[in-house]
């Protein structure tokens, strides 16, 4: 079995009246990537800053790279790099700038901080824009540049916490790029992100949180296995019919997912489901814009379990 990179037992943390963490446990073996996947407000942040040793739990121990967050915080540090949502980049100062800035605050020599900056620019294909403020760069070639302070001080593991966020398409597919190098050199990554296609391409095993508590866990493969086998998806023409169609499909065990205007029905019978759904759906005089047949997604996954998508904003307190 391999070793852990990341261990979390009993993690609890609360504002006040609201429970953001309730008894969190959590393993990320080493050299693999797991998977926080929930909507805003479902703790993930708030985990990160905990095994970050930015906040105290209240009760729960957790180690990082063999260390106790609360008895080694300094240790835990020194072993982990953290992205933060928003990225941690001074506009004012050139890439070249910011990364040395940070190797400063590692202690490394001057000399030392300057080659490791290079190595950096260079990995992350920023060395054409090195010496131009960060306050010119687009969002993705930022968000490289907040990566690659991660890694100045060579960390065994490392907190990337919603690193795509509000990134075009193009952008979000280079960062992914940059973590699965990572993975290939060993790093333990845990990643939050609220993006399915996201975990299901990166994440050796992913772990869906909702109201401060994991609720499954797994490979993407064994989560979708969870859905069943194939699902009839029943997307609708006019949103007044989502509830009519609703309705109609809830003996098939029909879930509603109303951000995208569509019915998700399991398909145990397989075509004989998709008929019968069709069937319902007719009786309700409800008008279909597409329905067909297919293989469950962690979208599927995520609706299945909690009621609502990934992606949905979740109200704070």
């Amino acid at each position: 079995m391999a070793a852990a990179g990341i261990v979390a037992k009993g993690i609890t943390k609360s504002f006040g009246k609201v429970e953001a963490l309730r008894g969190v446990d959590l393993t990320v073996a080493e050299g693999t990537i797991l998977g926080l996947l929930g909507p805003n407000g479902a703790g993930k942040t708030t985990l990160v800053r905990v095994l970050a040793t930015l906040l105290k739990p209240d009760a729960g121990t957790a180690t990082v790279a063999g260390h106790d967050v609360a008895r080694a915080p300094a240790e835990v540090r020194a072993a982990m790099g953290l992205c933060n949502q928003t990225p941690a980049v001074d506009e004012n100062l050139t890439g070249r700038e910011n990364l040395v800035l940070v190797a400063r605050f590692y202690h490394l020599p001057r000399a030392v901080a300057e080659q490791r900056a290079q190595e950096l620019l260079r990995r992350f294909d920023l060395l054409e824009a090195a010496d131009r403020s960060a306050g010119t760069y687009s969002g993705g070639m930022r968000r490289r540049l907040d990566v690659a302070a991660s890694l100045v001080g060579d960390p065994e593991v490392l907190f990337l916490d919603e690193p795509t966020t509000g990134l075009d398409p193009r952008s979000r597919l280079a960062v992914w790029e940059v973590i699965e190098g990572l993975r290939r050199e060993g790093k333990t990554i845990l990643l939050t992100t609220q993006y399915l296609e996201e975990v299901d391409r990166l994440a050796d095993r992913i772990a869906v949180v909702d109201h401060g508590a994991i609720i499954a866990e797994g490979t993407a493969n064994s989560l979708k296995a969870k859905v069943g086998g194939e699902v009839v998806e029943v997307t609708l023409a006019a949103r007044e019919d989502l509830p009519r169609a609703t309705k109609a499909l809830a003996d098939l065990k029909g879930k509603a997912d109303a951000s995208r205007l569509r019915v998700l029905v399991p398909a145990k019978s397989g075509v004989q489901t998709l008929v019968e759904a069709v069937r319902r759906l007719d009786a309700a005089k409800v008008e279909a814009a597409d329905i067909a047949l297919r293989r469950p997604t962690l979208d599927d996954v995520f609706l299945a379990i909690t009621g609502k998508t990934a992606e949905a904003p979740e109200a704070k307190p």
